[in-house]
């Protein structure tokens, strides 16, 4: 079986996605996706990636990943060709799965468990709003629909707004007084009966961190993630050590080799990752072994489209140290079953992985018929083909 095409998709009603179809001579396609910044990510995947995979067995799914990775480091691997290569790689392990009519979390070793705990990030998209619910004064109404739904924990970003005046260098007691209002409002309706999970989105010094967390403390605070941008490894460790609320960190560490010093210092309690980033299904679960040798739970960072979704639940269920899935009901809502037949919803608090082959969705034919999707193909032999040795493939002239 070889790699005969990789075609990218990118609807302009969704334009944070973009999503890549791996085709092969054996007519077996597979699907994967990467989010955010798509424009550079496009164009790793066209004029980098597909030039390196095209024509090889898409089954040796280790082989071509660390061939190419090998290949990026030359200048750095992180950003657009990271997030290129992680979207072929979903793809790949896809193909695999629905040419051996098996679900992915098989491919990987099974399940260790039946059900997916899951935190909802309160976003708004269509017609869903719980961000401005929470934003203006609806933080209580947003926790019981939220409970309604099947879901037991969820994040919100109070402190955000007020970082912009001093671009995070101070936090008045005034403003943390307002940033607690839709905090309180929770949990005067519902109580312990939801967990409450803090986004920081990097805009702290640690000094206003730990103000913060210190007011945070009276209200049974699941975790705060990233108070602070990921490259202050020690200023983040004191500040966990110091805090009562567990810190989580970062979804914006890429491999295991950014990861292992991380976890070596001890700077964050729990890890985060993205799948659809740091380099894929198989770097996600050596990420999270690498994370378990230290008892480092993992929360897997899921806010884009189906595909991801579905990939966070494979990993789900099959890593040991799992903590959360991120997830939202924006997203799931709105956008999941317009592009694809999965249709996923929560129950208690839980998901649960869909049954395959492979990923276990297929894009509706309504959604690829339509006129304003953007789509782009690479096809052909390929200039690497049999090639594994690190940079060889630059010596072939019609490639300098």
């Amino acid at each position: 079986m070889k790699i005969t095409a990789i075609e990218s998709l990118q609807w302009p009603d969704h334009p944070r996605l973009l999503f890549v179809r791996v085709h092969t001579d054996a007519g077996v396609v597979g699907i994967g996706e990467t989010v955010e910044k798509v424009a550079g990510t496009r164009g790793a995947l066209h004029g980098i990636i597909a030039p390196l995979v095209l024509g090889q067995d898409p089954r040796d799914i280790e082989g071509l990943w660390r061939f190419v990775l090998d290949n990026l480091m030359y200048h750095g691997y992180s950003g657009a060709e990271l997030r290129a290569l992680s979207a072929v790689e979903i793809a790949l392990w896809d193909i695999v799965g629905r040419f051996y009519q098996v679900p992915l979390y098989q491919l990987l070793g099974g399940k260790t468990r039946e059900q997916i705990p899951t935190y909802n990030t309160c976003i708004s998209f269509g017609s869903v709003r719980d961000y401005e619910m929470w934003r203006h004064g609806e933080a209580a109404a947003l926790a019981r629909s939220l409970l309604q739904d099947g879901i037991r924990a969820m994040k919100i970003w109070p402190f955000d707004t007020y970082s912009e005046r001093s671009r995070g260098q101070y936090i008045s007691p005034s403003e943390i007084e307002q940033a607690l209002i839709p905090i309180r409002q929770i949990r005067d309706a519902v109580g312990s009966d939801m967990e409450i999970g803090i986004e920081c989105h990097f805009r702290w010094n640690r000094a206003m961190a730990e103000r913060i967390i210190r007011t945070l403390e009276p209200y049974d605070i699941l975790f705060v993630e990233d108070p602070m941008p990921a490259v202050h490894l020690e200023e983040i460790r004191l500040l966990s050590q110091r805090s009562s609320i567990p810190i989580v960190g970062s979804e914006t560490l890429m491999t295991r080799w950014q990861v292992r010093e991380w976890l070596e210092k001890h700077v964050t309690p729990i890890l985060m990752t993205d799948p659809l980033w740091s380099g894929g299904l198989a770097e996600t679960r050596r990420m999270a072994a690498l994370a378990d040798t230290y008892g480092v739970p993992l929360v897997l960072h899921n806010l884009a489209g189906p595909v991801a979704h579905a990939v966070a639940m494979h990993l789900g269920a099959h890593i040991h140290n799992l903590f959360f899935v991120e997830s939202s009901r924006a997203l799931y809502r709105t956008t999941y079953d317009v592009l694809t037949d999965y249709a996923p919803r929560p129950e208690d608090g839980f998901f649960v992985p869909p049954e395959g082959p492979g990923l276990g969705l297929d894009f509706r034919p309504e959604a690829l018929a339509d006129p304003h999707l953007r789509r782009q193909v690479s096809e052909g032999e390929g200039k690497a083909v049999g090639r594994r040795a690190m940079g060889d493939h630059w010596e072939r002239e019609d490639i300098r």
